[in-house]
């Protein structure tokens, strides 16, 4: 099986995805792309939330049309996401998108597809086969049913039409809405291809569900080395896909860039109102971006030595509380000033890391 290290490397704008390089962070806007003002507002939204690559559908000519301007603009590499309409694949391969979604056998005749091959060829413009498990050919289901070989079976159709072109510039994905049929198809591609894989659980719900799904499906994939590149699906703002997604990364040891608040589960010990303090200190930890591990406990009978590997934390009472450092107490204080005086040391450390970075 190739694992993530293993697959070859694909420049993606500024990104190579593949070999031994992060796990790249991907979103998709929910604007409609002509409407540029929106659209851009939208993906330096995402950007300042730690996306690192942008798809936008392209539904209409004026979205095509609309392309280049958006590419000029954009903070982000762009992926245009192009269904059928080959005209519309060398459009944005003009536009200077960094990247082009679509399944090369879905494009008609086969001028279509050398005439978008060589138009990529020519700009260095990496394909993605998007492989979903709602859409299947008809052929295939029939002989595969509704399986993993069969997204599998799929997939290796598309590849063909590209590798007989001698295009090799290319990232697949098997989404399907069953993390476990997800699971087993990537797992069956890795066994036969070397190309980097885009991740993802299509249709996963809303933020509760969707966040669930997407965590067990990519989570299970990413243990096992594969995924060079990712999306979690919500019916969401897209803003929340980006916050999963770093938060799963990051509890898989894949990413480092955000403060992770850990807290207690509360019982009957505590003391203080807790919650509401979690809430606060997420809030004022979510633009910091930078490694840094905050602990909120709810009493000091464990608080230090359950949260030693946390760079700072606080254990609250109902006079007072103490705040500790790796583990350590570093002081104790009232209870009111326990919350500014954590925004205090998370204030510092961030500022501190501005500087050496």
């Amino acid at each position: 099986m190739y694992t993530r290290t293993q697959t070859r490397k694909v420049m993606v704008g500024p990104y190579q995805i593949g070999g031994d390089n992060n796990v790249i962070i991907q979103s998709m806007t929910t604007t409609k792309t002509h409407d540029l003002k929106a659209t851009l507002e939208q993906i330096k939204q995402l950007q300042e939330e730690g996306c690192q690559i942008v798809r936008v559908a392209v539904l209409g000519i004026n979205d095509a049309q609309a392309l280049k301007e958006l590419v000029e603009k954009s903070p982000v590499p762009i992926v245009a996401d192009i269904h059928f309409n080959h005209k519309f694949a060398l459009m944005a391969a003009d536009a200077g998108v960094a990247k082009i979604r679509i399944n090369p056998g879905n494009i008609g005749l086969k001028e279509n597809t050398i005439a978008v091959v060589r138009k990529c060829q020519e700009k260095k413009i990496p394909i993605r086969i998007g492989i979903n498990s709602g859409s299947l050919p008809k052929k295939i289901v029939e002989k595969l049913g509704w399986t993993p070989a069969a997204m599998v079976e799929a997939l290796g159709e598309h590849i063909k039409i590209l590798e007989e072109l001698n295009f090799y510039d290319i990232i697949y994905s098997l989404k399907a809405t069953d993390p476990l049929m997800a699971i087993e198809a990537y797992n069956l591609a890795a066994q036969r291809w070397n190309y980097p894989s885009h991740l993802g659980i299509t249709e996963a719900g809303s933020l509760l569900n969707g966040a669930i799904k997407s965590s067990f499906g990519l989570g299970h994939l990413l243990m096992q080395g594969l995924g060079n590149t990712i999306r979690i699906s919500l019916s969401e703002d897209p803003i929340e896909e980006i916050k999963v997604c770093k938060r799963l990364l990051n509890a898989l040891g894949l990413y480092d860039n955000i403060v992770e608040v850990i807290a207690c589960p509360t019982c009957g010990r505590i003391e203080y109102s807790m919650n509401p303090v979690v809430s606060e200190i997420e809030k004022f930890v979510e633009p910091l971006h930078f490694p840094f591990k905050v602990a909120i406990l709810g009493c000091v009978v464990n608080g230090p030595g359950e949260a030693s590997h946390a760079d700072v934390g606080i254990a609250g009472g109902n006079k007072g509380g103490i705040i500790f450092k790796k583990g350590k107490i570093f002081k104790t204080v009232p209870q009111e000033m326990l919350v500014p005086e954590l925004k205090e040391i998370i204030t510092q450390a961030y500022n501190e890391y501005k500087k050496i970075k």
